[in-house]
């Protein structure tokens, strides 16, 4: 019995009889017998049994196959690829088993194939690189064991993560090197980044690195400016990478003339331009043609034409360096959404994602509500990323609306400690889940244990209470404060508020509150004013509270631009001893410098407030008037400004801080960025804050000072977006004070974790 050859099969004659199979264990021989393109009753035909020798290799299923003759029996030898029992891996730290195996074709009872090994240990590499470790390296080793069975383990050595040491700049003239790194995203390798992975290198970060580039470019006039090239060169030991981008910045270009031309009925072309912020004699910015035709679009439709198309024309003159811009407004197809699709939540349920959006399925295609659906996902914080594009749908006046996320985590388990102005040295343990099991309930317990300050608080969210649009929710909590440091006496508080809210549109809300809550001011000195000795013992209060919420900003997590007027009042006596009407007024209005400066970190923040608190029955408590100082004035002592019980005569200490009726206070703060790395997360500001509380009585002939005069303090601060919460470092220096006021110079926010 000879192997069959191609040579000795053509020699050969005669019809297969039969075709037996041998060394298959686990494979029917029936199974193998289908692979061949020949059958009995066939004759023997070298092309065809070639051709079946090379669909049995293909099958990926046997590691050696030999087809042989023994007079009419055609003799199929097979060696069986071994089965994996189980895949792993030895030496990864930096990602996971999970994350490694999902890359592998190889799983347990699947076939072990040498190919599949080695394609499989490319995957590995890739994954890596796309990590920024291409000093990776990956080997496949199998132990065999029993019944045609292997383990596969992939030993891995995962080496320093490869980082960018150099970026370089050609043809750049009009900016200096600098200038453009700060542009870019990639960052070069420095000690401080540890805490960043801008310095490590991303081909998909390079590609970005050079739009943006484009885009800085046509912001600043350079209208025919091309990155002509972008070189990512590996160093020999591949420890790291040097990026070179060419550049051809072109001349850049002043705005000769704007102009609107309008198609659509009864439209005003005058009235359209007068929204145009572009003006002749301006240095071209390709951004603000973006802006100017979302402006131009969301005029049209606020007139009730949801079809609208604008259509910038630009017209270069070389010569003279300057543009010509006209856009064109007409109608636009008819597109309606054909469906939404949402990509990438895991965990966050379909629902919660599609009650943010303020366009449904079959409506007209909106370009300013699929922006506004967009940042709602955004505030949502439950993402680090959110994308929302059209596409064309299944007919042409259909779209398909994408929305693809990316997941980050909501739950934060808070083991930790640090320093805050307010209550000093602080412990803290909390667990808090902005997005509980997917729903979009927030949820969370948190316990304080600090110096001036214990609490623990448990509270429960619902954004959409029964799958309307409705935010209910309740809190338990207990508060003990030591006060002594300005009123010398401490107060504990403990009950429950629910609440519940609504909102009418995209900016005008209402929310309404109920709360009922036990107070004890104790812990009274003997040199305490009288003042606060007549309130000593325990409070209730029983009380209902509304706020009318008018919210223009771009953002509510991080607001660069618009404006915000919320509108609380609080009435006391449903219940309870106390009896009151507290009504407050707060409004913060954001100037975005984009214009000026070129970089949004620039911005002014206007705020202001104003109170009052009337008592419609017995005295209002201590505990329920404003106090100002410390966050709403700095430079101030938190509860250090405003009526203070008069210390006896002759002595000139600071006496107790009572607290006042009416308080109002504003705040001007100019925020930049510092000239530091981006990747610090560190801002600046500098501003300068005025307020004033006056309203108390003087009762049992005690002397009181009331001064009501307003107290101004100026200072600057530092913003740390940390790793570890946002901390916040101000000093301020009082400029206006009167007597008894307790200032303070360095204030910081809460801080540290670990």
């Amino acid at each position: 019995m000879q192997p069959l050859r191609p040579s000795a099969a053509t020699s050969g004659q005669g019809i297969i009889g039969d075709i037996r199979v041998e060394g298959a264990h686990r494979i029917e021989s029936g199974t193998i017998r289908s692979y061949m393109l020949v059958q009995p009753g066939d004759p023997f035909d070298p092309d065809r049994l070639d051709r079946s020798l090379k669909t049995l290799y293909a099958t990926g299923l046997f590691s050696d196959v030999n087809i042989s003759r023994s007079g009419n029996t055609l003799i199929v030898k097979v060696v069986e690829n071994p089965l994996v029992n189980r895949v792993a891996f030895e030496g990864n730290r930096k990602i996971n088993d999970d994350s490694l195996r999902a890359e592998l074709q190889l799983k347990p009872r699947s076939v072990y194939t040498a190919a599949l090994a080695q394609a499989d240990r490319q995957r590995l590499l890739d994954l890596y690189a796309q990590r920024g470790r291409y000093a990776a390296r990956v080997t496949p080793k199998i132990i065999k064991l029993a019944q045609n069975r292997v383990d596969v383990v992939f030993e891995i050595t995962e080496g320093a993560a490869t980082l960018v040491s150099r970026i370089a700049f050609v043809g750049n003239h009009a900016f200096g090197e600098g200038k453009l790194q700060e542009v870019v995203q990639s960052r070069e390798e420095r000690w401080w980044r540890f805490l960043s992975s801008a310095d490590i290198y991303d081909p998909e970060r390079v590609t970005f690195d050079k739009e943006l580039l484009r885009r800085f470019y046509l912001r600043n006039g350079y209208a025919d400016f091309k990155v002509t090239n972008a070189t990512s060169e590996l160093a020999p030991d591949r420890s790291a990478f040097f990026l070179t981008f060419t550049l051809d910045e072109g001349e850049r270009y002043k705005v000769a003339k704007v102009g609107v031309e309008v198609t659509l009925p009864h439209v005003d072309a005058v009235r359209l331009r007068k929204v145009v912020d572009i003006q002749a004699g301006d240095w071209y910015d390709g951004d603000a043609v973006e802006r100017n035709v979302q402006s131009l679009t969301d005029a049209v439709q606020a007139l009730g034409i949801a079809f609208v198309e604008v259509k910038p024309r630009i017209a270069r003159d070389a010569k003279k360096h300057t543009v010509e811009l006209v856009f064109d407004v007409g109608e636009a197809p008819r597109v309606y959404v054909e469906r939404i699709d949402i990509i990438g939540n895991t965990r966050t349920e379909d629902q919660v994602i599609r009650r943010e959006f303020r366009i449904a399925e079959g409506d007209a295609m909106n370009s300013a509500l699929l922006r506004t659906s967009r940042q709602s996902l955004e505030d949502l914080n439950y993402f680090t990323k959110v994308s929302v594009s059209p596409s064309p749908g299944s007919t042409p006046d259909k779209s398909v609306i994408t929305t693809t996320i990316d997941e980050k985590a909501t739950g934060e388990l808070t083991l930790g400690g640090g320093y805050s102005t307010d209550v000093g040295a602080l412990a803290n343990i909390g667990l808090h889940e902005k997005n509980l099991l997917g729903s979009g309930i927030d949820a969370g317990i948190n316990t304080i244990i600090a110096q001036l300050e214990s609490q623990i608080d448990l509270s429960l969210t619902n954004p959409y209470f029964l799958g309307r649009n409705i935010v209910a929710g309740a809190d338990i909590f207990y508060v003990d404060n030591n006060l002594q440091y300005v009123s010398e006496y401490n107060e504990r508080r403990y009950g429950f508020s629910v609440n519940a809210g609504y909102s009418f549109s995209d900016h005008l809300r209402q929310s309404l509150t109920y709360s009922l809550v036990s107070r004890d001011v104790y812990g009274i000195l003997p040199t305490s004013s009288p003042y606060v000795a007549a309130m000593a013992g325990n409070t209730i209060v029983s009380q209902v509270g509304q706020t009318l919420t008018v919210d223009y900003r771009d953002s509510t997590l991080d607001p660069h631009s618009g404006w915000v007027i919320r509108a609380g009042t609080d009435f006391a006596g449903v219940g309870g001893t106390e009896t009151f009407v507290r009504a407050k007024l707060d409004t913060a209005y954001y100037i975005p410098l984009d214009l000026i400066s070129g970089n949004q970190d620039w911005g002014i923040a206007l705020t202001g407030g104003i109170g009052y608190l009337f008592d419609i029955g017995r005295p209002e408590s201590i505990v329920d008037r404003f106090f100002l100082g410390g966050d709403n004035l700095r430079g101030f002592l938190d509860g250090g400004v405003g009526p203070h019980a008069a210390p006896p005569p002759g002595q000139n200490y600071y006496a107790d801080s009572l607290g006042g009726r009416f308080i109002w206070t504003e705040s001007t703060e100019l925020r930049f960025p510092l000239p530091l790395s981006p990747d610090l997360g560190l801002t600046g500001r500098t501003f300068v804050d005025v307020g004033a509380l006056s309203g108390v009585k003087a009762i049992y002939g005690d002397p009181l000072v009331n001064y009501a005069g307003p107290r101004v303090a100026a200072g600057v601060g530092v913003t740390w977006r940390s790793p570890f919460g946002l901390i916040n470092l101000d000093l301020a220096q009082p400029i206006i004070r009167y007597r008894y006021d307790q200032t303070e110079f360095f204030r910081v926010g809460f801080g540290t974790r670990f």
